[in-house]
């Protein structure tokens, strides 16, 4: 299998979960400015909407939408620790943190605090809007120290992914210690750091 990537993009939570779940993977560097490859592939060849991640299966199939891809690669590797099993309450409390970082917090960064030429307006209520869902999330990990439980999920692979933005968009997490300590605890991970030494992006690691 292959994953076409840009380094710390969303497709890093896919990195993470193939390295948690000790599913190898060939990497495919993307530049999203070229929306090439590192080979000099278009991307929109690869995926028709021209953004990562990408997963190239070994039938030919293409999978797309890192919430989707998180929990194919937890269920190719029967991981129940990454994500329980079918129709148990555990399943959906993952699932609705996963949907809740997909919603909430990664279409809230992305696309409004990445384009320099978003309105002022628009980036305060932003701000304005994420310190709401960060409060939230605050909360939630004064109860367990993962989103879902006492045990790390796709669903946090995901979140460490969307929160470590924050350091490159000057987003403020300093009210909110619970979260901080979170990405600590998750960027310790070996299979985090692996991903994000793979990727160059330790430096940038929360």
């Amino acid at each position: 299998m292959k994953l076409y990537y840009a380094p710390g993009a969303c497709s890093l939570a896919v990195h993470i979960v193939a390295r948690e779940a000790d599913i190898p993977l060939d990497l495919a560097k993307v530049d999203l400015a070229r929306h090439r490859t590192d080979t000099g592939a278009d991307l929109a060849t690869i995926n028709p909407k021209n953004a990562v991640p990408a997963l190239a299966l070994d039938n030919g199939e293409v999978l797309t939408e890192a919430a989707v891809i998180l929990q194919w690669l937890a269920e190719r590797a029967g991981r129940s620790d990454l994500l329980p099993a079918a129709g148990t309450m555990g399943r959906y409390r993952v699932l609705e943190w996963l949907n809740f970082v997909a919603t909430e917090l990664h279409k809230s960064f992305s696309p409004w605090l990445w384009h320099s030429d978003t309105a002022e307006p628009t980036k305060k209520a932003v701000h304005a809007k994420l310190a709401l869902r960060f409060g939230h999330m605050e909360e939630r990990l004064g109860a367990s120290p993962y989103l879902a439980g006492d045990g790390f999920t796709v669903a946090d692979a995901y979140a460490f992914t969307i929160l470590n933005w924050s350091h490159m968009l000057n987003v403020d997490l300093g009210p909110f210690p619970r979260l901080r300590a979170y990405l600590e605890r998750i960027a310790a991970r070996p299979a985090v750091r692996e991903a994000m030494q793979a990727e160059g992006l330790l430096k940038q690691a929360a």
